[in-house]
């Protein structure tokens, strides 16, 4: 098998073991006639009258439907919110056991094209808004959540529109803001959002099962934490916005929320009815990745599932972690140059601050593997990409044209020689299936594919300059390097995979 093929099953993999039906089947289950329990991971919960659900996110639908097999009779009504176009991709895929079965008590509604928030996301928030405050002490709500939960839980404080937050959004991500920071903004202008959906549910007992798409799980910011205490203030909000250089550019609707919030969170006790459970996660991904990478003869690493930061840096990080294995291959992995490259990727990491990391450690092991097996590092986590030009991408796509620009010219100078004993292949997909506003997951990149760029007269530098890796992979050998999957129905943030083999030597 080629190492695009192989890439191509490991992030199969991955994406397969964060499917929703199975986890939320492997955690839930309803027991007991007269007075039942749902049981959650072991914790039990009354269901004294009515059980009512609602969600909101990319697998949510998944869930749902997994969720009423097991619920059955005992629940009473539902409202989820859903990518546009889901239902009709997984039907096309053929993807049943993710489809809510005819005659559902769960009403379907699809919303924010492109991940952004919409008015057919404003009308399903609305509904699960309502549903929430009309709820008993005796009532249960389930919640289900996972990642895109923010895009399709827009619910703006009066008197903000929609076209108002949703434009404040987009400045914010055009110049660079970290997902964090995003939400923590739509979260103090939203009625849903940080903790909002609970406080309209009280009295009624919440439950909350999460796919996490945040690095480190942080409950407050998963799909800006609708059932959970936020743990930030309106002046955090301020605080990016003057970041950014965007508080004097505000909307009066915006500044009149902004200058009549509270000071100070509600306090923690305010939440004595709400239980936040995590089901699944980026490293629960990775691992299911590893484990069949390993079962292709890789000697596989993760480096972490909590990588962060410009794409850029994040790039040259891949680069040189890639030029030390091929040193390691060549059989020059000690020596000046060796320590030099060591260094710079320590100092890079460092700068990084990727939670978790300790890449001493991690290039111990990986000195350790030697020469004879191939090797494939894997990652996970969310880059950030400051716009610069007009083309079309993700940071996915973007990541996988950098990384194989960076090699390429670390190649062409021939500092890193050794290079050219190894077949490199770098993927990087979104779990969701989307990357940016292109139909693609994400891209496979190579430095020869580059070359190969570079010799038929296209300028991939421009192509980086404008933002534009969609269009350079798209037109490059017939888009065959773009990951195309279709929207998957879970998210568990990005996946990286560096396969790297050495080749035959002469």
């Amino acid at each position: 098998m080629s190492l695009r093929e192989h890439a191509l099953s490991l992030f199969r993999g991955a994406v397969g073991t964060v499917r929703p039906a199975p986890m939320l089947k492997r955690a839930l289950k309803l027991q007991g006639d007269g007075c039942p329990q749902l049981l959650v991971k072991g914790q039990a919960f009354p269901v004294k009258r009515d059980l009512y659900l609602v969600g909101f996110g990319k697998a949510v639908l998944g869930m749902a439907a997994a969720a009423e097999e097991i619920l059955g009779d005992h629940l009473t009504r539902g409202i989820i919110n859903v990518p546009l176009g889901i239902q009709e991709s997984l039907q096309r895929a053929g993807m049943q056991e993710m489809l809510l079965k005819p005659h559902s008590k769960i009403q379907v509604i699809e919303g924010a094209k492109n991940n952004l928030p919409d008015e057919e996301a404003l009308k399903g928030a609305v509904a699960i808004l309502e549903l929430a405050e009309g709820l008993t002490a005796d009532d249960l709500l389930l919640v289900l959540i996972s990642g895109g939960g923010s895009a399709l839980l827009p619910a703006p404080i009066p008197p903000i529109v929609l076209k108002e937050k949703e434009k404040l959004t987009k400045m914010l991500a055009s110049r660079g803001a970290a997902i964090q920071e995003l939400n923590i903004v739509r979260k103090t202008l939203s009625m849903l959002k940080g903790g909002g959906l609970a406080r309209l549910a009280h009295p009624a007992q919440v439950v909350s099962l999460i796919l996490s798409d945040v690095i480190g799980d942080p409950l407050d910011i998963i799909a800006s934490g609708p059932t959970a205490p936020s743990s930030h203030s309106v002046q955090d909000c301020l605080q990016i916005l003057t970041k950014y250089n965007l508080l004097h550019n505000l909307p009066k609707s915006v500044q009149m929320v902004l200058s009549s919030s509270p000071t100070k969170p509600p306090a923690p006790e305010n939440y004595a009815h709400v239980s936040n459970i995590i089901l699944g996660s980026n490293t629960l991904a990775l691992e299911e990745a590893k484990r069949q990478a390993e079962g292709l003869g890789y000697a596989a690493l993760v480096l972490s599932a909590a990588v962060q930061g410009e794409v850029g840096r994040v790039a040259t990080l891949y680069c040189q972690l890639i030029q030390l294995v091929c040193l390691g291959f060549a059989s020059l992995g000690k020596g000046p140059w060796s320590d030099e490259l060591r260094g710079n990727l320590l100092q890079l990491a460092a700068e990084l601050q990727i939670p978790g990391l300790d890449l001493e450690e991690f290039l111990q092991t990986l000195r350790g593997l030697g020469p004879d097996r191939p090797v494939c590092i894997l990652a996970g986590g969310e880059t950030t990409v400051q716009l610069q030009g007009t083309g079309k991408g993700g940071r996915n796509q973007e990541l996988a044209l950098r990384v194989g620009m960076g090699l390429h010219k670390a190649q062409a100078t021939g500092a890193s020689s050794p290079q050219g004993r190894c077949e490199i292949l770098f993927l990087s997909g979104g779990t969701d299936g989307q990357d940016g506003p292109t139909e693609a997951a994400g891209a496979f990149c190579s430095p020869g594919l580059v070359a190969e760029a570079l010799q038929e007269g296209l300028d991939v530098e421009a192509f980086l300059r404008n933002n534009d890796s969609y269009t350079f992979f798209s037109q490059f050998q017939g888009g065959q390097h773009l990951l195309v999957t279709g929207l998957t129905g879970t998210n568990v943030m990005d996946i990286q995979a560096i396969l790297i083999r050495a080749t035959e030597r002469s």
